[in-house]
């Protein structure tokens, strides 16, 4: 009798114990960082510059970026990238982006490459980064300003261009909220246990430019269905349109000329 008592309650401690895992160490499932040593060297080209962002507070960290500067840009492209690894392996588009005559300012999150600290809150990742949006951003005053969002970081463009409007968002791979992704990958984990909501679909909502978004259409880790369901929700945009990348995954859109294409044309349309 008293086995059979003592298997639930066993199951439950087993059970309370991962939730209890999860709520601390959630940032490990989230966010997956490659350090790089702090003299490593970037080999993409003499007009890409280091860049750092100085963090002040209890909470201060150096942040880390890498600036495309072409002598006679037509605007700026400020990326923020997915959830693993760093600027030496995502800044691999130098050239497309040299083609279209536009400057590209991208952000490693704490942790990440040669930037200080850690990923500890969703309020804090939000702060870094409009923090290195305030820096470069006032530089292109009459140019093209263009939020780029790619996996993890589309709720986090989502989220910027709803405050400081651009001309152009594009959400790559976007997920509707962490909250719609996990319940997809891990249907045994409470919604409220997470402590990064990261809500793409509130943000879209309240975008007034225009925006793009590009989804491989055999993506498996953040279906179509995230998109499409976003695209519902851009009500406010001034234009919005969905390009299906078909037999793209998710890490080999750039690959693709149905996704080159469309963001070609998204970015040489005038304002």
């Amino acid at each position: 009798m008293h086995l059979l008592w003592s298997l639930p309650l066993a199951a439950a401690a087993l059970y309370a114990a991962l939730l209890a895992l999860l709520w601390f160490g959630q940032e490990k499932l989230i966010f997956l960082p490659q350090k790089l040593p702090a003299d490593h060297r970037f080999d993409f080209g003499s007009d890409v510059h280091e860049v750092w962002i100085d963090r002040p507070g209890p909470d201060a960290a150096r942040l880390h970026a890498l600036h495309l500067r072409l002598p006679a840009s037509e605007g700026l492209v400020f990326y923020l990238h997915g959830n693993a690894g760093n600027l030496e392996g995502w800044f691999v588009n130098a050239d497309f982006w040299r083609s279209l005559n536009h400057d590209v300012f991208m952000l490693d999150y704490r942790g990440y490459g040669k930037s200080g600290g850690r990923v500890r809150s969703e309020a804090e990742l939000v702060a870094d980064v409009r923090a290195a949006w305030d820096q470069v951003a006032p530089r292109y005053a009459g140019r093209q300003l263009v939020i780029f969002g790619r996996s993890l970081g589309s709720a986090l463009a989502a989220k910027l261009a709803a405050e400081v409007s651009p001309d152009l968002v594009v959400l790559v791979s976007p997920y509707e909220s962490m909250a719609a992704l996990a319940a997809e990958h891990y249907r045994w984990v409470p919604a409220a246990l997470l402590r990064y909501p990261l809500r793409t679909d509130e943000a879209v909502v309240r975008i007034q430019g225009r925006v793009l978004l590009l989804h491989g259409e055999r993506d498996e880790v953040i279906g179509l269905h995230h998109s499409e369901r976003l695209l519902a929700k851009a009500v406010a945009a001034r234009e919005a349109h969905l390009v299906r990348v078909p037999d793209a995954g998710h890490n080999d859109l750039q690959m693709f000329d149905a996704y080159l294409r469309p963001l070609r044309a998204a970015l040489s349309v005038q304002r």
